[in-house]
């Protein structure tokens, strides 16, 4: 796959890559019969995903930031949403972003962060007309999420800072 990256600094995550390797992973499963499990449930928060051929890096960000909103999180949880970088495969070309977590306080401005990864997937071979697909994965899980088949849960953003928590106490720095 070629990458393209915007600052030679970002590393390619290993939530990324599980993401990407899962997404494949499910398209060889499709090709070969297997069927998704579950289809979209109704009572799932889910967006209206933009076309593959009006996808932008820029609307992209836009539509994530979207779906966020969509969470039922506690006013308490800020984010910044960073597009990451772009791989290209054979039949996708998948766009990466990260939003990152947290719940300053006057008290305390400076706490720990809780990543969620997203990958937007544009198909080289599906017509354009139909929308992207967008996954997710939270930080330190292996659990793929698609919005519209998951509800997103605010406990894994608190268990993933309450873990690196811990462990900071546990390493003697």
């Amino acid at each position: 796959m070629e990458e393209q990256r915007p600052s030679a600094d970002l590393n390619f995550t290993a939530e990324s890559a599980q993401l990407v390797k899962s997404l494949l992973d499910r398209r060889r499963h499709t090709v070969t019969g297997e069927q998704e499990k579950s289809p979209p449930d109704d009572h799932m928060k889910n967006i209206n995903w933009v076309a593959s051929k009006d996808f932008t890096v820029d609307v992209g960000k836009e539509q994530i930031a979207e779906y966020i909103k969509s969470w039922e999180l506690q006013p308490c949880w800020l984010y910044s949403l960073d597009f990451l970088y772009s791989t290209e495969g054979e039949h996708h070309t998948f766009y990466h972003y990260r939003a990152r977590f947290s719940t300053p306080t006057p008290r305390t401005p400076i706490q720990g962060t809780a990543s969620v990864y997203f990958v937007v997937d544009i198909s080289k071979v599906k017509p354009r007309s139909l929308p992207v697909e967008v996954h997710f994965i939270v930080e330190s899980n292996r659990l793929v999420h698609t919005p519209g088949r998951s509800r997103f849960r605010e406990k894994w953003l608190a268990d993933v800072i309450e873990s690196k928590t811990l462990l900071r106490g546990a390493v003697d720095l």
